[in-house]
């Protein structure tokens, strides 16, 4: 309850100004439609039009809602493609695509998520690894996912690779990196007093990997994991501009070459609660592991 008000607060603020920016963006199309059929046009109308344009270049708050409440609720129940007509969710709706974006990012981050893991105990273990491998990591992420997502795809399409695959590829390639960040920070996070413990023990390697390193490692791994498969997302959801089908992607590319700027914003809230999940998701099996590690929340 203390934490209700600034909430209410924030989320109040921003709404307000979006309305403000929807107004005042949208305003010259109102006074040029007036200018054109020789009417006067009061602030109250002005107002009014802008905020009930069919194509506003910013959709108001409450025109993305209904249009979001369309694309979900209303195409599943009433549509003749929804759910409860035909047994399956509507191709035309935002639940198919997103189930399709889905599946990709975690495809996507599972592989990159894994690849992550192994490649930073690696980079921990192996001092040639750690003075190769890393600056590449490093520089991989300098290239705009943009630019190399659709080189990937045309390059796996020319072998018959397509589908699926192509969109968790590039989902994994920016997970990773994240997870190799904490992971590395993770596993060298033990103090040199604990280290020197082990080897007075006599402890191997791998002993002091699965003992010490790796447990240590666990808050390191979730925090970076929340970034990773925020980060899956989004390269899924670029993939999907050139690959087209079914996919969140695919639907901001249609409703931006067809100037559908109301979809394009429900897509947008539609990916974010999305995220939302799924970050909620990793969190959830963070609690649960942490306290049976007997960490303290």
């Amino acid at each position: 309850m203390r934490a209700l008000v600034p909430v209410l607060t924030v989320v109040a603020a921003i709404l307000a100004l979006w309305y403000l920016a929807a107004i005042w963006l949208n305003a010259d199309w109102a006074r040029d439609q007036a200018q054109r059929a020789g009417a006067d046009l009061p602030f109250s109308e002005l107002v009014s039009q802008t905020l009930s344009q069919e194509r506003p270049k910013l959709p108001a708050p409450h025109q993305v809602a209904q249009e979001f409440h369309k694309l979900t609720w209303e195409e599943e129940t009433e549509g003749r493609r929804g759910f409860v007509k035909s047994g399956s969710f509507s191709n035309r709706g935002l639940i198919h695509h997103a189930l399709a974006t889905l599946t990709a990012t975690a495809f996507g981050f599972v592989i990159g998520s894994g690849f992550g893991i192994l490649l930073a105990v690696g980079i921990v273990h192996n001092r040639a690894m750690d003075l190769s491998v890393m600056p590449w990591a490093i520089a991989s992420q300098t290239v705009p996912i943009v630019a190399i997502a659709p080189m990937i795809i045309v390059v796996l399409n020319s072998v018959g690779v397509a589908g699926l695959i192509p969109k968790a590829i590039i989902a994994a390639y920016l997970s990773f990196f994240p997870v190799v960040v904490g992971m590395v920070k993770g596993l060298r996070s033990p103090d040199a007093m604990q280290t020197d413990l082990l080897r007075t023990w006599n402890a191997s390697g791998f002993q002091a990997l699965m003992r010490l390193r790796l447990p240590s490692s666990v808050p390191f791994l979730f925090a970076s994991l929340k970034v990773g498969i925020a980060a899956a997302l989004v390269g899924t959801i670029v993939a999907e501009l050139p690959v087209g089908g079914a996919g969140l992607g695919t639907r901001l590319l249609a409703g931006s070459y067809y100037g559908q700027t109301i979809q394009i914003w429900a897509t947008l809230i539609a990916a974010a609660l999305l995220a939302l999940l799924m970050v909620g998701a990793v969190g959830l099996v963070q609690r649960l592991t942490l306290k049976r590690m007997g960490f303290r929340a």
